[in-house]
């Protein structure tokens, strides 16, 4: 193959409607049931395959060392999987918080895979590049597949279901909050029920990280009490990134404007399909 040139994809961000932990394993990572929608918004990732075996990583604003970046390691993993001998240049225009528990980093590994796979001709399947995503993050295999879905496991086993557009403000307190932190505390519920697939919808904004967020970080909870006035603010998650259910996209829109005076916040679009399955669709082979 001739270096192609840098072209920019979408790394949509995702919510957890709701996230219930079931049950912990002997590994010590836990069972969940979760609710994923897929958002219209989230990173980019400026990819630029090229002939060399060469892996690199240009432009980061943002403080993850390179060795440790979900890009290198989803471009690195996919190389040794299927012996490609080819190579890219990757950058992530960041504009998902780190921390947020939006995904961020999970889907820009996701974009990797799929495009890179398509790139260098490697020819594995979605099931495969799935596989190969959850080596990487329990997250990553949602943004793969690129549906809206119902998770359990550890958040890999997915049944995809359709659950319409639908409208949310996203709301930034400002800071992250490290996943290990809130699986780790002792104050986690671990016992959920799991729910039939016919009681998900009724369970939007349930999360049982919520409780130790909202204690451990006090500003947290003085942002969902702030923000009682737009609707229901739910975290997603084990993040700080904090959402609300919206009727319409005008509600949405003017609901953003209002929170801006005290959080930094966005009106976005849940979609059950992802805008980068969308376009590499639309492209072809």
């Amino acid at each position: 193959m001739a270096d192609g040139a840098a072209d920019r994809w979408p790394a949509p961000a995702k919510l957890n409607l709701f996230l219930h932990v079931t049950g912990r394993r002997a590994d010590g990572y836990h069972e969940l049931q979760t609710l994923f929608q897929i958002l219209d918004w989230g990173d980019e990732v400026r990819i630029r395959p090229t002939r060399s075996g060469r892996l690199r990583r240009v432009g980061a604003a943002y403080d993850v060392p390179e060795e440790a970046d979900l890009v290198i390691r989803a471009a690195r993993l996919l190389q040794s999987e299927t012996g490609a001998s080819c190579g890219a240049e990757l950058e992530v225009l960041k504009h998902v918080p780190i921390g947020s528990g939006l995904g961020g980093g999970s889907s820009d590994a996701a974009t990797v895979l799929l495009v890179l796979n398509r790139a260098w001709g490697c020819g594995l399947t979605l099931d495969e590049l799935a596989g190969l995503g959850a080596r990487l993050g329990a997250d990553v295999p949602v943004f793969v597949r690129g549906r809206s879905a119902l998770g359990r496991g550890i958040g890999e086993r997915l049944e995809p279901l359709e659950l319409g557009e639908r409208h949310y403000v996203l709301v930034f307190p400002g800071f992250p909050i490290a996943t290990a932190d809130v699986f780790g505390d002792p104050g986690l519920r671990r016992d959920a029920p799991l729910l039939a697939p016919q009681d998900c919808l009724a369970a939007i904004g349930s999360n049982d990280c919520e409780a130790v967020v909202r204690r451990r970080y006090p500003e947290m909870d003085r942002a969902l009490r702030a923000l009682a006035p737009w609707g229901r603010p739910a975290v997603t998650g084990t993040g700080s990134g904090i959402f609300i259910p919206m009727p319409s996209q005008t509600a949405a829109i003017r609901s953003a404007r209002e929170i801006k005076n005290l959080y930094n916040s966005r009106a976005v679009r849940g979609v059950d399909r992802s805008p980068l399955h969308c376009r590499l669709d639309a492209e072809g082979t």
